[in-house]
């Protein structure tokens, strides 16, 4: 009898599954699977979550229409029917479409603490890796253009050493980040930003202003976090472009990356490397190159693993090398050139965190470690005319060697306060210390920093939600820099106030500080008039200290099919004891500058973002700058010329614009626009560069204009794809007309977009 009711029963099951069945896919938004996202039909009470790699499969199925439901955090709701057919497998293709919240996004950077981006205090920007693709970014030094308040120039005619400036203020003014550890050493901030490819960066992450400065000193004009590839899902790519620079100069780039996470989601590491080899580019026909040659090879990793549900350790380190010629266009030992600079840097970069969260997450304690290491070879000389002198330099050519080694490391302490005066608070309290040692000689030239400095520094930070309308962020840090004789404490506050969903107050205050040290472009040995300048700092050299204001307002509104959004942001920044180089005149050698103090600076202006999306298919963002920045008194800046209170190398107006066009999964068109105006420079005259005296010159206003056409082809039953794509940067060839010529030339008088017209075409390989 109970065998009887066992094949009856077997039986009904055999026939409830024929009368059911499957339904399975794969869930993905432009492009990416997304894992985890849950697939459910609400009706019936059945669902299941997708897996790694963004596939599902949901059995027993009653035959019939049943509308089925994916949801995933920062993605609008996907409702689709299904016919569900008896005994089939039914295989979907599911794309989501990212929601208004993915403009309201989780960043670390404005608070040391996860935050949703409408929730800081302090206003965020976000780059992500996305946007670096589509504007045909290959370097860190590439993507950041296209940010309000930013703006990154070419500084050098020989070597191209690029800098970063934020609200008006050059480099040594910006803190940037690796994964929120300063281990840009002002070596490093030379040519750091072309040796960081691309395809590392997960995104970058842009305070702008003083009220930054809870990251201690120099991050007075902002803060650029950029954080590494985050292994989420099992990934891979592989990339080759080739880029055309001017028609004449060849620049070919073979970038991969791949992504492994175990299948119990507590393990994974993601691989990187980047190879670049750019040859030489004239563009006056001196023989002497404008551009230099660039061989380039990078590798990295990033690690994390969860020993348990409540602790995370993150791991990560990279290898960066880079050589780096430019000058005389001959095939010689540099120092048989007649001018030229050779550099061969070899940089490792590394950190390490842990965290532990308890007390329902209510606490966590965060310990980290930052460091980098670069060894560089490298020479930067002229070559005299009198025969004599020339064989002298021959006998002793200027060659140098360069040490640089940084540590930080620190704790973190967040207690979370779940009821605070009718709201909610986190106090953040924490310590780090920052050694940085820079030894730099060239011999010949009797040239030599030999800088050690060390900071400790503590922060305290209360960041308390008082209603859901209103925050308050109030904070300190204290810094004992080794090279300033008292301690230096730096208030920070900012108010929040949301009025709705969709608009944000913010005003910001903070004060911050740079010390009596050498910075990236003091560095920096520039030839000019024959010879080479230099820069030493004044024996009485003071810090500088800042007072910055900010104040702003956000707005976005989303509909169904649109999302359109603007940001108003004013800033105001007091520079005491300004630094600026005075010129002691020439030398031997060249030209010398000594860095002093002056009375004050003024930075001041406005930055006005504006964006538009429609079904994410149409993307438009765009912003502009316009400021003032200025002396408190006018500073001389070569011997002879009148004094000035303007800041050289500043344009007063500045702004950028991106239009993308994706009409379907497929298909993917770009545009990109950068537009810097007028700005002043110091220009020295030489025999037979074309310049024949000492000037101040007012360059022209400029557009870079570039493009980006790319088409995916799906092979391996739509899980691999074959992208392949090409574009134009600099369309209207905006580049710099009047360069100086021959080997006395000014390097330092040079303006405009880093590249000529450059063609370019790629492929990629990658997983869908």
């Amino acid at each position: 009898m109970k065998i009887s009711l066992l094949v009856v029963a077997l039986l009904c099951l055999q026939s409830l599954r024929a009368q059911s069945g499957t339904v399975s896919g794969t869930i993905r938004s432009e492009e990416e699977t997304l894992p985890f996202a849950t697939a459910y039909f609400p009706e019936l009470d059945l669902g299941t979550t997708a897996d790694l790699n963004g596939k599902f499969t949901i059995a027993g199925l009653p035959a019939g229409l049943h509308t089925l439901e994916v949801r995933m955090v920062g993605y609008s709701v996907y409702r689709r029917p299904v016919e569900i057919r008896a005994g089939q497998d039914t295989v979907l293709s599911i794309e989501l479409v990212q929601h208004m919240s993915a403009l309201d996004e989780v960043v670390v950077t404005a608070t040391r603490t996860e935050k949703r981006r409408t929730d800081a205090p302090v206003i965020v920007s976000l780059v992500n890796s996305k946007q670096l693709e589509r504007a045909a970014a290959n370097t860190l030094s590439d993507g950041l253009s296209f940010q309000p308040g930013l703006r990154v120039e070419t500084d050098c005619q020989t070597c191209n050493y690029t800098q970063l400036r934020m609200n008006g203020l050059q480099g040594g003014y910006s803190q940037i980040l690796i994964n929120g550890r300063p281990i840009f050493s002002p070596l490093t901030g030379l040519y750091g930003m072309e040796q960081i490819p691309v395809n590392m960066i997960e995104r970058i992450e842009v305070v702008r202003g003083g009220v930054s400065a809870l990251y201690g000193s120099s991050a007075v004009g902002g803060t650029v976090n950029v954080i590494t590839r985050i292994p989420v899902k099992n990934d891979y790519r592989l990339t080759g472009t080739y880029q055309s620079v001017g028609g004449r100069t060849a620049d070919k780039i073979l970038a991969g990356n791949a992504t492994l996470v175990n299948s119990g989601g507590n393990a994974g590491a993601t691989l990187f490397f980047n190879k670049r080899n750019r040859g030489l580019y004239d563009a006056n026909g001196d023989n002497f190159s404008e551009l230099p040659t660039l061989k380039n090879t990078s590798v990295g990793s990033s690690l994390f693993f969860l020993p348990t549900d409540n602790q995370k350790l993150e791991v990560s380190l990279s290898h960066l090398y880079e050589y780096r010629y430019g000058g005389e266009m001959v095939d010689r030992p540099a120092h048989l050139t007649q001018q030229s600079e050779e550099r061969t840097h070899r940089v490792l970069l590394g950190s390490l965190d842990y965290q532990i969260n308890f007390n329902d997450d209510l606490n966590s304690l965060i310990l980290y470690y930052g460091g980098q290491r670069t060894d560089r070879d490298h020479y930067t000389g002229i070559q005299p005319d009198a025969s004599v002198e020339l064989e002298a330099f021959h006998a002793d050519p200027p060659y140098g060697t360069s040490e640089v080694t940084t540590h930080q490391g620190g704790v973190q302490f967040n207690n979370g306060f779940p009821d605070f005066l009718g709201g909610k608070a986190t106090l953040t309290v924490g310590a780090e210390y920052v050694y940085d040692d820079v030894f730099d000689e060239i011999g010949a030239y009797d040239y030599l920093i030999d800088q050690t400095t060390t900071n400790l520094g503590v922060f305290v930070q209360h960041d308390w939600d008082i209603s859901p309308q209103l925050a308050l962020l109030a904070g300190f840090r204290v810094d004992k820099h080794r090279l300033v004789d008292y301690p230096v404490v730096s208030p920070r506050l900012s108010l929040l106030y949301k009025l709705r969903e969709t608009t944000q107050f913010r005003l910001g205050w903070g004060t911050g500080f740079r010390a009596p040290q050498a910075f990236d472009t003091d560095l920096h040995i520039a030839f000019a008039a024959g010879g080479v300048s230099r820069i030493s700092l004044s024996d009485d050299l003071r810090e500088e200290r800042s007072n910055s204001f900010t104040g702003s307002v956000n707005f976005d509104r989303a509909s169904e099919h649109f999302i359109v959004g603007f940001t108003l942001e004013g800033f105001h920044t007091y520079l005491r004891d300004a630094f600026y180089q005075f010129p002691l005149g020439a030398d031997a050698f060249g030209e010398r500058f000594e860095k002093r103090n002056g009375a004050g600076a003024t930075v001041q202006g406005f930055s006005l973002e504006a964006r538009a999306n429609f079904d994410y298919v149409f993307q438009v963002d765009a912003g502009f700058t316009v400021q003032s920045s200025r002396f408190d008194e006018p500073v001389e800046n070569i011997a002879g010329l009148p004094a000035t209170r303007d800041f050289l190398r500043t344009p007063n107006n500045y702004g950028y614009a991106t239009l993308t066009y994706t009409p379907t999964q497929d298909w993917s068109a770009s545009a990109n626009l950068v537009q810097t105006g007028s700005m002043r420079l110091a220009h020295f005259g030489g025999e037979g560069t074309g310049q024949a005296h000492d000037e101040y010159f007012d360059s022209p206003a400029f557009t870079d204009i570039g493009l980006r056409l790319a088409h995916t082809f799906r092979t391996d039953r739509g899980r691999t794809g074959l992208e392949v794509f090409g574009g134009v940067k600099n369309l209207l060839n905006a580049y710099q007309s009047n360069f100086d010529s021959g080997k006395n030339r000014d390097s330092n008088f040079i303006y405009g977009p880093g590249l000529p017209r450059t063609l370019y075409v790629g492929v990629q390989i990658k997983a869908l």
